[in-house]
């Protein structure tokens, strides 16, 4: 069976890019607004009878090739003034189309892009967008817009903890997220210790998280892709945005370098709590900063050259004793070429930094930590005819890892510096990829990533004895740190260990009317850099580590089924997903592993596995007065590592126990509501299980000590979690009557001032003399007020 169906897959594969049957001519070029000539991603180009089409890409082009013959065209965009006219194709022909905003009337609601909607017959699938005016909506904590807590509203999708940056897909931990920022790679995506991102929502103009159903363009993950793109900055004329926040403010100005050719956008925000604390007597502080930068040229029709940045920093500071500093850096420059009307090309030069350091001035010493990489990627989008398109491409990461350079702070420290090993690696990989329509009810979406990892010599390597970095004692029951027999030296060109993993990508959607569809999916996925941390999100002391000698990638298979379905005429829509996903090579922690500075990782982690399985629905409105959705997860996520041979006993015993991410009912709502040009409201809650956790069984005593004891891994959870929030945005009616616009937007977290618990301790009173358990909440009830601004 599965031969025949590779056969004719082939021969339809065949036949679709041979027969043209009649003459044909290519229609292309780029949508843009009017306004900014800021290029649209998404827009719809159809020719209604011959019910064919295109979207435009990522950078705002579109191809489509038809036969010879007079059309009506159509193209249409939620929010612009849609534009129709006849089109005689009787040769290739470069069209570019610039789209008007349009007009709102006094009482007219705004409907939402039409990004957010997914395509009926589109072989996509666990694929989320939002937005840039919908996360701004989303009410969060102090008022301040964020891209990470309105992806927490979608189905599958969870939080590290409260307060936390982290998030978690699909049962998947948060070092298994690829975090993209114009195509570079952020490893912590949070600011204050996870009370905001690193993204400005002002200079955001594309967001997608993709779950499943994952393109082949994308690898070295194996939970999910959230990629994000910034404006390109406005070659009309010059504006400016900004807000001024309870703890932060921001500004972005963007405007023509040279008009209808270069552009510019500069964005920047700072939070300001701390210069208020030392009128409190407050020696501590806490602190962020970042810059968004973007640069664009059209050298001519066909060449697009595209400079962008990004640069952040936190400072964690008590008492100038304890002194956090953590941030990330990155640089894109990119060249957009067309090679034809039919062959759309992206290269991009990539650097990227994340850095991350201690100061312990009580100890005496500086710590600095951080991983960089170099990244070339080559991407191809070849229009070979009107149902049938190619995406190929390269990519090639150089990684250097710095897990340490400890360093004495002052003259009396007695702390002796040194440089932990550092390491290297490079990555290679290359794809192609089919989105395919067979007929107009089915459509396909298959192809291979092929990826090729090495892991580069380094000064020091340790040796053990069988290669077992991790010994098991049998008489306690436990593993133990196996002693080096020798330290082996490469050089850098050396290769210490390779891995090469063949990637398949395969999705289909079968349209059984014009509102219904049926959604299949299936990836293969490989992860080669492990985060070393023993914490549930990802915190400024976490050290990425590469795959290598005692090291395997973590490899994924992931199955999706859904069903989608348009509810009158698109007003409403429903999405539902199952899906199962299992990872090899997972990572676990040893009882009692030492993870801070530790210069040899593989002495403290076994190899295991995971799996997540579960259920998504979204149900969503999407016109009307009222607008908003409601997300429901019912999932398991679990792990296991068991012995490696019959006489041991692994970690907990072998047994699967839940993951320290598993949530198993997740619920979310979000309305908005439009009351009118002046005021709209809006709110969401959450409801989630309880993070799993450990409690102390019983307890023992050994000379006068009291020892509590623990069960199994994960074996209690936190109560279940809950939240209302609301918000409330003003526009003055005299915006209307000048170019300098404000709006104010009132906001409460936390409505009902749940007292969510962040962890629970147990202490003992020492009043009474008897244990009990302290909750640790970290936030009530929080109002703000924020006032932004446009002109």
């Amino acid at each position: 069976m599965p031969q025949k169906l590779y056969s004719l897959l082939f021969l339809a594969f065949f036949v679709s890019v041979i027969s043209y049957g009649q003459e044909q001519f290519t229609l292309s070029g780029t949508i843009s607004s009017a306004d900014s000539n800021e290029t649209l991603i998404g827009v719809n180009v159809i020719f209604p009878e011959l019910a064919k089409g295109v979207v435009t890409n990522g950078y705002g082009f579109y191809s489509i090739t038809l036969p010879r013959g007079t059309y009506d065209l159509q193209i249409s965009f939620l929010g612009f003034q849609n534009i129709s006219q006849t089109l005689e194709l009787n040769a290739d022909k470069r069209i570019d189309f610039s789209l008007e905003e349009a007009a709102e009337a006094l009482d007219e609601v705004v409907i939402k892009e039409d990004v957010e909607r997914l395509s009926i017959r589109k072989p996509q699938m666990s694929v989320n967008a939002l937005s840039a005016s919908t996360i701004k909506q989303i009410p969060v904590v102090l008022g301040e817009a964020d891209v990470l807590k309105s992806i927490l509203l979608l189905p599958g999708v969870t939080s590290g903890g409260e307060g936390a940056s982290g998030f978690n897909v699909r049962g998947g931990a948060a070092d298994q997220n690829l975090i993209l920022l114009d195509e570079a790679i952020i490893f912590n995506s949070s600011h204050l210790f996870g009370l905001f991102s690193v993204f400005n929502p002002d200079a955001i103009k594309d967001l997608k998280l993709y779950k499943g159903g994952i393109p082949a363009s994308y690898g070295g993950r194996v939970s999910s892709v959230l990629d994000i793109y910034q404006k390109e900055g406005n070659s009309k004329e010059f504006h400016a945005e900004g807000g001024i926040g309870a703890v932060a403010s921001r500004l972005l100005v963007e405007g023509p370098i040279v008009k209808d050719k270069a552009a510019f956008l500069l964005g920047g925000r700072a939070s300001y709590a701390h210069l208020f604390l030392p009128l409190f007597d407050n020696d501590n502080s806490a602190y962020f900063y970042d810059l968004n930068t973007k640069v664009n040229y059209k050298v001519n029709d066909n060449n697009n050259l595209y400079l962008s940045g990004y640069f952040g920093r936190d400072v964690f500071d008590i008492s100038e004793r304890f002194v956090n500093t953590y941030g990330n850096t990155t640089l894109n420059l990119r060249w957009n070429h067309l090679f034809s009307d039919k062959i759309f090309s992206n290269l991009s030069l990539i650097y990227s930094d994340y850095y991350y350091g201690l100061l312990l001035d009580f100890v005496g010493f500086n710590y600095d930590s951080g991983i960089r990489n170099f990244n070339l990627k080559y991407d191809f989008q070849h229009y070979i005819k009107d149902n049938f398109r190619l995406n190929y491409g390269i990519n090639n990461v150089y990684y250097r890892f710095n897990p340490g350079f400890i360093k004495p702070n002052r003259a009396d420290s007695g702390i002796i510096e040194e440089q932990l090993t550092q390491k290297y690696a490079n990555e290679f990989s290359v794809y192609a990829e089919a989105e395919h329509d067979i007929t107009t009810s089915l459509s396909l979406r298959y192809g291979l990533r092929l990826s090729h990892f090495t892991r580069l010599g380094q000064d020091e390597l340790n040796s053990y004895a069988n290669d077992n970095p991790l010994n098991y004692n049998a008489a306690l029951g436990i593993y133990e740190p196996a002693e080096p027999i020798a330290t082996l030296t490469y050089d850098r060109s050396d290769a210490i260990a390779t891995f090469t993993n063949f990637e398949p990508r395969f999705s289909l959607a079968y349209a059984i009317d014009d509102d219904k569809s049926i959604k299949a999916s299936y990836n293969r996925m490989a992860q080669y850099l492990h985060l070393i941390s023993n914490t549930n999100s990802p915190t400024p002391l976490d050290v990425y580590a590469p795959s290598g000698k005692y090291l395997k990638p973590q490899l994924l298979d992931q199955y999706a089924l859904g069903y989608n379905t348009n509810l009158k005429n698109g007003q409403y829509s429903l999405e539902t997903e199952a899906f199962y996903k299992k990872v090899d090579n997972r990572l676990d922690y040893r009882n009692g592993a030492q993870l801070i500075a530790t210069r040899a990782v593989e002495r403290e982690v076994l190899a295991g596995e995971s799996q997540a399985y579960g259920l998504e629905i979204l149900f969503k409105k999407n016109e009307g007065a009222f607008t908003g959705w409601l997300a429901y997860t019912l999932s398991r996520s679990e792990q296991r590592t068991p012995g490696r041979t019959p006489q041991e006993i692994g970690i907990n015993n072998g047994a699967w126990y839940p993951t320290a991410y598993d949530k198993t009912h997740d619920l979310s709502l979000y309305i908005n509501y439009e009351h009118s040009s002046k005021w709209n409201f809006n709110a969401n809650f959450l409801y989630q299980t309880g993070q799993p956790t450990n409690y102390p069984v019983n307890q023992s005593q050994f000379q006068g000590l009291v020892i509590p004891n623990f069960g199994p891994r994960n074996g209690q959870r936190l109560p279940a979690y809950n939240r209302l929030d609301v918000a409330a945005t003003l526009k003055p009616e005299n915006n209307k009557n000048r170019k300098f616009k404000t709006e104010w937007v009132f906001s409460i977290y936390n409505l009902y001032n749940k007292k969510n618990a962040a962890s629970n301790n147990f202490e003992r009173n020492e009043d009474t003399g008897v244990n009990e358990a302290i909750r640790t909440s970290i936030f009530g009830v929080i109002p703000s007020v924020t006032l932004n601004f446009k002109f």
